[in-house]
C-alpha cells in the first residue's frame, strides 16, 4: 500500500490526510501541537461570499466530508455582515474533536505533538521526515501543510511582536518549513507597503467580558456592529496589515464588528485595548486569542513554495503541498481544497498515475491556477486571494463563477467531468 505522510494538521492537512486515504493510501498526520485545525481553531468562518461556490463544488467533487461536519458544528448559517452574505459560523469548541474523529474514522493515523524538524533525503526525493526526539517517520510521498507564519522571531522581526495565539510557538516549537529542509527555494508575501508578510485578521474576545446587551446579540444573530467613535478609530491603514484583504474594507475601521463563533470574534487584527474599553459596551473587555490581540498578531506568508497547478513543489520530487504553503490562499475553505488536490495527486503521484489539475472551467481550479500565475509573475506576493473577497472574488463575479445555485453548480462539476472524482478508490 502507498503510505502518504501529511506534515501539519491544520485546515490544509486534514483536507490532504482524507483525501490520500480516500483514494486508497495508507495516511499518516503529523501535527506539533496537542489539537488539529490551527487557526481553525478560532477563525470560525465558511461559506462566505463565493466560499459558497467553492464549497458546493468541492462536495460536487466528493469532498465534501469535512464542510459537512463545518455545518453540523454550526452556531448560525445564513449571516450577513459588511461586505460579506450568507455566511456560516461554526463553533470554535466543537469543531475540533468532530474533524478529528471524521479522520480517525477514515482511517487515518493521526499523531499528535509530533514536530517535524528536518528531512532525510536521497537525491530529489524525500526518505522521511525527522522529528523532535529523533524518530524518522518514512514514506512514499509527503504533504506539507505547515502553513506559513511563525516562530516567534518572525513574528517580532515582521511584526510587533509574538502575539501568543493559538499557533502556540513558545509551547510546541515554532513551524519548520519542510521544502526549505529539502533545499527548496521559497517566496516571502509583502504587505502593500512592500515589508515582509501579513498580519491575521482577527482576534477573539471573552464574550463574558462584554456587555449583556452584545453577548445577547451575538447569541440571537451571530453579528454585532457598533460605530466607533471617530477619536478611537485607528485609521484605514491598519487594514493594509491584514492578511485577509476582503475584510480591509472601511466598515472595518469604523466600527467594532464581531462574530459569534462560540467567542466574540473581533473582525480586526489588532485593537489597543485602553482604546477598546473606551467603547460602550467593551468597558470590561478581555482578549483570548491572540491574548497580545491589543498590540500584535501572528505574521503569515513566511513561506511559500513554488508548485504547479496539481500541487506538487518544484524542487523536490516526492512532495506535494497546501495551504498557505501554496501560496497567498487566504482561509479555511482554501485550504481545504488546495489540501484535498494535494493528497489526492500525493497518492496519483506515488501510484505512477498522471496528476490531476482541476479545470479552469471550475472557481477552484481557475484559483489554484491563477494564484500560481500571479506569483510567478511577481505581482501576486503583494495580494491575497481568497474566494470571499478582494481581487479573487471580484474575479468570480467578473467570470460568472460567484453563485449560490447548487444545482449550477453541480452541472459546471459535471461538465468539467469532475463530478465524485475525489470519492473512490484510485487504481
Amino acid at each position: 500500500m502507498v503510505h502518504v505522510v501529511v506534515v501539519g494538521g491544520g485546515w490544509a492537512g486534514a483536507g490532504a490526510a482524507l483525501a490520500a486515504v480516500r483514494a486508497g493510501a495508507g495516511v499518516t498526520l503529523l501535527e506539533r501541537t496537542d489539537m488539529l485545525l490551527g487557526t481553525g481553531l478560532v477563525g470560525g468562518i465558511m461559506r462566505n461570499n463565493g466560499r459558497y461556490t467553492a464549497a458546493e463544488e468541492s462536495i460536487c467533487m466528493g469532498a465534501g466530508d469535512i464542510f459537512e461536519v463545518v455545518d453540523r458544528v454550526a452556531r448560525h448559517k445564513n449571516v450577513d455582515f459588511p461586505g460579506h452574505r450568507h455566511a456560516t459560523l461554526y463553533d470554535v469548541a466543537r469543531i475540533e474533536p468532530a474533524i478529528k474523529g471524521l479522520l480517525i474514522g477514515n482511517g487515518v493515523d493521526v499523531r499528535l505533538k509530533c514536530r517535524v524538524k528536518d528531512v532525510k533525503l536521497d537525491g530529489g526525493r524525500i526518505q522521511g521526515v525527522v522529528l523532535d526526539n529523533g524518530d524518522v517517520i518514512t514514506g512514499d510521498v509527503f504533504v506539507e501543510a505547515t502553513g506559513s507564519a511563525g516562530p516567534m522571531n518572525n513574528c517580532t522581526k515582521y511584526g510587533n511582536g509574538c502575539a501568543m495565539c493559538v499557533l502556540r510557538c513558545p509551547t510546541f516549537g515554532g513551524r519548520v518549513s519542510i521544502a526549505a529542509k529539502a533545499g527548496v527555494k521559497e517566496f516571502m508575501a509583502r504587505k502593500s507597503d512592500g515589508s515582509i508578510g501579513a498580519m491575521s485578521g482577527s482576534c477573539k474576545l471573552f464574550k463574558e467580558s462584554l456587555s449583556r446587551e452584545i453577548t445577547e446579540q451575538l447569541d440571537q444573530t451571530g453579528v454585532v456592529v457598533i460605530p466607533i467613535p471617530e477619536n478611537l478609530r485607528k485609521g484605514e491603514g491598519i487594514l493594509a496589515k491584514k492578511a485577509c484583504q476582503q475584510y480591509a474594507l472601511a466598515d472595518f475601521a469604523e466600527n467594532v464588528i464581531l462574530l459569534d463563533t462560540g467567542h466574540a470574534k473581533l473582525m480586526a487584527p489588532f485593537y489597543p485595548l485602553e482604546l477598546l474599553r473606551q467603547i460602550p459596551g467593551f468597558e470590561y473587555a478581555r482578549y483570548e486569542d491572540p491574548y497580545s490581540g491589543g498590540m500584535a498578531n501572528s505574521i503569515r506568508y513566511l513561506a511559500l513554495s513554488p508548485r504547479n497547478n496539481a500541487l506538487q513543489v518544484e524542487g523536490a520530487d516526492n512532495l506535494f503541498c497546501g495551504g498557505e504553503k501554496a501560496g497567498p490562499l487566504v482561509g479555511h475553505t482554501e485550504a481545504i481544497i488546495t489540501g484535498t488536490l494535494a493528497g489526492h495527486n500525493a497518492v496519483r503521484y506515488a501510484m505512477g498515475l498522471e496528476l490531476l489539475e482541476i479545470p479552469t472551467e471550475l472557481a477552484t481550479g481557475d484559483a489554484i491556477a491563477y494564484v500560481n500565475e500571479q506569483v510567478r509573475a511577481g505581482q501576486g506576493l503583494s495580494m491575497k486571494y481568497t474566494f470571499s473577497g478582494s481581487v479573487y472574488f471580484q474575479r468570480m463575479v467578473d467570470k460568472g463563477f460567484y453563485t449560490t445555485d447548487i444545482a449550477l453548480i453541480r452541472s459546471r462539476v459535471n461538465l468539467a467531468g469532475m463530478t465524485d472524482i475525489f470519492k473512490n478508490r484510485l487504481n
